[in-house]
């Protein structure tokens, strides 16, 4: 199916939810789709072949791939979750303005672009709305690497030759470090790569590489020093488990009855993800790959020492992910005792809680970044709308866990980072239902 039909479909459909099921059985974690994304960007810098496995089929890949195509790239599915991607001859460096639209991720064909053709044009980005999402990072990147950048209606980039050079990120960004990286692979003599993000979907994006024959050093560190290479050769890959995805299904697992077994785990990509669930008071138990969230669980803030309000923030790698505040939120409606909740990193990321108050949830908004929760709270179902993926899912979780029937529309936004969530929660024995508006 046309990615374009897929939207539109998507973005009109409803997820029908009768909460309070009790849910059993196990659950497989899909690709990273943040470690797909760039990857699949990656593929330019090889004029050879690349099969890649474990791609989450969700729609912002499909969008990352239709760009791809429109450039002219081959792009083939041999089976679900593989991608054999082949850029034989130089791509177009022009993006489809109404494609870029779609996706945040489309930003990061302009380092492969840079490094394959010394061009590239790249319409404003899209994405989620959930505040101000600056690209300047990648622009003083490309500059330092040598790029001249103008930016009217579109980000026009150019240069006779990329060189390594010492670059200082303003910021840890995610995209910005893996367009830095990627532009830098190809790049004559070294780049060091300072304040550089270092979450799990930058290292896979940088174990690929590697893969590929590029020099990169440090990786997982936010120091990263590539020596250029002449080119890049083909081969396979098969992208890491989503860890997001992995917390949204202890979240789950956490406020409603039955017992989930979530297999394909990478447990060190957890690190920042397990203090804080365990101040909401969430139990689960690793075995291997594989995580058991036991049934019935009785969720119970940690206070602070002295017994003050705790506090659950984001930051960068390792800390707790930014994609992950608006899950914990959704959970601690159902634990008993106040926290507060400290978005750091956009603006509007939280102002979906309006739609968990209306379930009956006791949460006060003190600012765009903050958020006090007050447990548990009885929910009832209710009609909202998704206004982000992560938001989306999070409502999701409101619902399984409530009392009575709710209705979520603009469920493309869930289907953009959570691969078939409506048919996977059935098989644990949710009351899910997919239907057109």
């Amino acid at each position: 199916m046309a990615t374009q039909t897929l939207v539109a479909s998507t973005l009109s459909e409803s997820f029908v939810i009768d909460g309070g099921q009790l849910l059993n059985g196990s659950v497989r974690v899909a690709g990273n789709k943040n470690a797909a994304l760039p990857i699949l960007a990656a593929c330019l810098l090889t004029d050879e072949p690349v099969v890649l496995s474990n791609v989450a089929s969700i729609l912002d890949v499909e969008t990352m791939i239709d760009l791809l195509v429109d450039i002219g790239v081959s792009v083939e599915r041999p089976g679900h979750g593989t991608v054999r991607i082949h850029a034989a001859s130089e791509p177009s460096y022009r993006l489809d303005e109404g494609l870029c639209r779609r996706i945040r991720a489309s930003i990061l064909l302009a380092g492969p672009l840079l490094a394959r053709c010394g061009r590239a044009v790249v319409p404003p980005p899209g994405g989620d709305v959930i505040g101000r999402r600056r690209i300047d990072t990648h622009i003083h990147a490309f500059r330092q690497l040598g790029a001249h950048v103008s930016m009217e209606h579109t980000y026009d980039m150019e240069a006779d030759r990329l060189a390594g050079s010492s670059i200082f990120l303003d910021e840890a960004s995610v995209t910005g470090t893996e367009n830095t990286v990627m532009a830098a692979v190809l790049a004559p003599g070294e780049t060091t790569i300072m304040n550089a993000a270092s979450e799990p979907h930058v290292q896979d994006l940088c174990q690929f590489l590697v893969s590929l024959g590029a020099r990169i050093d440090g990786i997982g560190s936010n120091i990263l020093r590539i020596e250029g290479v002449d080119r890049l050769r083909g081969g396979a890959y098969s992208i890491c488990a989503d860890h997001i995805e992995v917390a949204s299904f202890i979240g789950l697992g956490a406020v409603t009855p039955g017992e989930l077994l979530i297999e394909d785990v990478v447990p060190e990509h957890l690190v920042g993800v397990w203090p804080v669930f365990e101040r909401l008071g969430v139990r689960w138990e690793l075995q291997n790959t594989t995580i058991r969230v036991p049934s019935e669980q009785e969720l119970v803030v940690v206070d602070d020492l002295g017994s003050q309000i705790p506090k659950i923030e984001d930051g960068p790698w390792p800390a707790f992910p930014a994609d992950l505040t608006s899950i914990a939120l959704a959970v601690a409606t159902q634990a008993q005792g106040t926290v507060l909740v400290f978005e750091k990193m956009f603006e509007n990321r939280l102002f979906f809680v309006d739609k968990l108050v209306t379930m009956g949830a006791r949460i006060i908004l003190c600012d765009p970044h903050r958020a006090v929760v007050n447990g548990p709270a009885q929910l009832y179902g209710e009609r909202m709308e998704s206004p982000d993926i992560r938001a989306g899912m999070a409502m999701l979780i409101a619902s399984l866990a409530a009392h009575g029937r709710s209705t979520i529309g603009n469920i493309g936004q869930i289907d953009r980072g959570y691969e078939r969530i409506d048919e996977r929660l059935r098989a644990l024995g949710a009351h899910i239902e997919r239907t057109q508006e």
